[in-house]
């Protein structure tokens, strides 16, 4: 239940053309955070700082976690419209995403991948950051899992110590997706130069 890496541009291409703008950046930033589902769907613009390029997400183990915000993500979320104050903002009864079960089975049919859950992206960011060449130290910090005295005699690092792994790994997603951008372009000016 993992993305495996010939699948990447397939489901970039079917989360890319999902009508609904806010699952499709909310699938897309699952996968390039490894976050968990609710922390990501809880996420309020007061916890993205586009300054210090940094997210705090509201995280299941400590009570939050800070990684960075690459710049992929960054001009992703930049683009978003600001209804309220979550940055996956809904019209629904909570007033952000809960539910993009729907959207990504649309992404996955059109993908032609089966058996892909949403938790599954999270498995996929794991993977494919080990295939980045990350250290898992770093992809176990950033997702937010428990620390583990195996994981490289794991010590956590600072969010600029962890920036460059993230953006390691956001960069191979990036190349697998097909996906070309300017990180050094304004963030809110993100555009697509060619699909795959």
């Amino acid at each position: 239940d993992a993305l495996e890496a010939a699948q990447v541009p397939g489901w970039w291409v079917g989360v890319e053309q999902l009508s609904n703008r806010t699952a499709s950046a909310y699938l897309r930033a699952l996968l390039l955070t490894g976050a968990r589902r609710e922390e990501l769907a809880a996420l309020t613009w007061a916890n993205v700082d586009f300054q210090w390029r940094k997210l705090t997400l509201a995280d299941k183990v400590e009570t939050t976690r800070t990684i960075p915000l690459s710049p992929y993500m960054a001009q992703m979320l930049a683009a978003l419209p600001k209804a309220g104050p979550f940055v996956f903002a809904s019209t629904g009864k909570a007033g952000r995403i809960t539910d993009t079960r729907a959207s990504h089975a649309k992404a996955l049919q059109s993908a032609a991948i089966e058996g892909l859950t949403i938790h599954g992206l999270r498995r996929s960011f794991s993977l494919l950051g080990e295939a980045a060449g990350a250290p898992a130290g770093a992809i176990a910090q950033v997702m937010g899992h428990k620390p583990s005295a195996t994981a490289e005699g794991y010590r956590p690092r600072s969010t600029d110590a962890l920036r460059p792994f993230l953006e390691q790994i956001e960069a191979h997603i990036l190349a697998l997706a097909g996906v070309k951008f300017d990180p050094k372009a304004e963030p809110g000016k993100l555009r697509v130069v060619a699909a795959p």
